[in-house]
């Protein structure tokens, strides 16, 4: 893979941030950098890192969302508000390789009802109003 600063800077932007950054997202923290870069250039390169496994792309609700791998974490989708919560548990898979073959890599997706919108249903059904 050659590397160029457009794709060096795609890295940067998704290893630094803290969410799940769409195609577009990227495309816009890119403009602050290289305010010549085209949106084809960053879909180029997102998905030449995702074939290169430097990045991981995630479907969630019929988005892309692109996310680091360089620290091991699983996701936990939020049926709600829709947001993609980092999980850095570590589960154990209940089966052994031999049993399937041998195992390299896998993720585990959690899906339910974050906290932040279990409090807001909570806070309702109390009368509560959030500001």
């Amino acid at each position: 893979m050659r590397i160029t600063k457009q794709r060096t800077l795609i890295l940067d932007i998704i290893n630094n941030s803290h969410e799940h950054l769409s195609a577009e997202e990227i495309y816009e923290a890119s403009l602050k950098v290289i305010n010549n870069i085209s949106l084809g250039t960053v879909y180029r390169n997102l998905n030449r890192l995702v074939a290169d496994k430097l990045i991981r792309k995630i479907k969630a609700n019929g988005k892309n969302r692109y996310d680091q791998k360089n620290v091991k974490h699983n996701h936990f989708f939020c049926n709600r508000c829709h947001k993609i919560i980092d999980v850095f548990t570590d589960y154990q898979i209940p089966f052994k390789d031999n049993e399937i073959g041998i195992i390299n890599e896998y993720e585990i997706n959690l899906k339910g009802i974050c906290m932040k919108c279990l409090e807001k249903e909570k806070e309702k059904e109390n009368g509560i109003k959030r500001k």
